[in-house]
């Protein structure tokens, strides 16, 4: 992580930065780490000369998908399941006593693979991907907010998920009050957020499917869309609307700021950048991405894959455990 750390800002300048570059209509990347404190903005000769690559909905600098033909080794070591209770009974007493309704639990697992950072970023199958050569590769299937040129911004949050190969897989997770009750507090929290700086407020779809295809996993998952409208004087603001909207809600919990103080008790570990954002803005307009799916190589060598879901009251927790380790995957299809 030592490159993004030492070439990152405060929120205060990121913002700053992001504004004065849409604005005068300059193209940018930027990554922003989980609890929006440090923030990477670079013009786009500038992140592709220093190693920096993208790819949104098959547009960018990291080239088209290559699937791994042969056998590889790709293997997790997930944290105990005496951690992982420690961690869920931190949140699920908080929310006994009424502090969260919903809370991000998350945890990292150290990999055993013969797949580098740039192999993993070339051969998956995502919407979403970045690769930091020698820090982090992330295949998200999750879209933060998008932002067309007149000005309407749209956020996808992403909240449950299930085996594909279970019988009527779809039918179970809709169904399902414990998800469909999570999917409705996080939908509730985008809704909110995004009133914060948009007008008319809608959600244009509410818990569609959408597949995960990856070689050995096949998932569903849970979708929404909530909209509004900023008006034609966004890009003069960019980074302040960003900034307003951080820490992204589906990662994080509500209410926001006091579940984010919890999850940060019940982790016992830094995020980093895993649960931030990362996206471009053309000179034009904007997308964006939940940096989940993610891997990072720590200064020793090892790469750690960090996953988890959402805990609500009504959380089970060996459910929850299987959860995180479903996310393990490798994106080669």
């Amino acid at each position: 992580m030592l490159f993004l750390d030492a070439c990152a800002v405060d929120a205060a300048d990121g913002a700053a930065e992001m504004n004065r570059m849409a604005a005068s209509g300059i193209p940018f990347v930027f990554i922003i780490d989980a609890w929006a404190e440090r923030w990477v903005v670079k013009e786009f000769p500038d992140a592709v000369s220093e190693g920096i690559l993208w790819n949104m909905e098959g547009a960018g600098t990291l080239g088209e998908i290559h699937p791994i033909g042969g056998s590889f080794r790709f293997n997790a070591r997930v944290v105990s399941r005496e951690t992982y209770r420690r961690g869920f009974d931190i949140i699920h007493r908080a929310q006994k006593d009424g502090e969260s309704w919903l809370a991000n639990l998350t945890f990292p697992s150290v990999l055993d693979t013969d797949l580098s950072l740039e192999r993993l970023a070339e051969c998956a199958r995502a919407p979403f991907r970045l690769l930091v050569p020698g820090s982090l590769t992330v295949f998200s299937p999750e879209r933060f907010v998008s932002i067309g040129e007149e000005g309407r911004i749209s956020s996808f949050p992403m909240k449950g998920t299930i085996d594909a190969s279970l019988p009527d897989a779809a039918g179970k997770i809709l169904a399902d009050e414990k998800e469909k009750a999570e999917h409705v507090t996080i939908v509730d929290l985008i809704r909110n957020d995004l009133g914060i700086v948009a007008r008319r407020i809608s959600v244009p779809r509410f818990r569609f499917i959408t597949e995960v295809k990856t070689r050995g996993r096949h998932l569903l998952q849970v979708s929404s869309e909530v909209s509004g409208e900023l008006g034609p004087d966004w890009r003069n603001r960019t980074g302040t609307i960003l900034k307003r909207l951080l820490p992204a809600g589906s990662v994080t919990g509500a209410p926001k700021k006091r579940t984010g103080e919890i999850i940060r008790k019940a982790e016992g570990y830094e995020r980093g950048w895993y649960t931030g954002v990362f996206g471009v803005f053309d000179g034009r307009s904007l997308d964006s991405a939940v940096m989940i799916r993610f891997v990072e190589k720590l200064n020793d060598g090892k790469l750690v894959y960090k996953s988890g879901g959402g805990i609500t009251i009504y959380s089970d927790m060996e459910a929850e455990y299987a959860e995180l380790e479903a996310k393990i995957y490798a994106p080669s299809g």
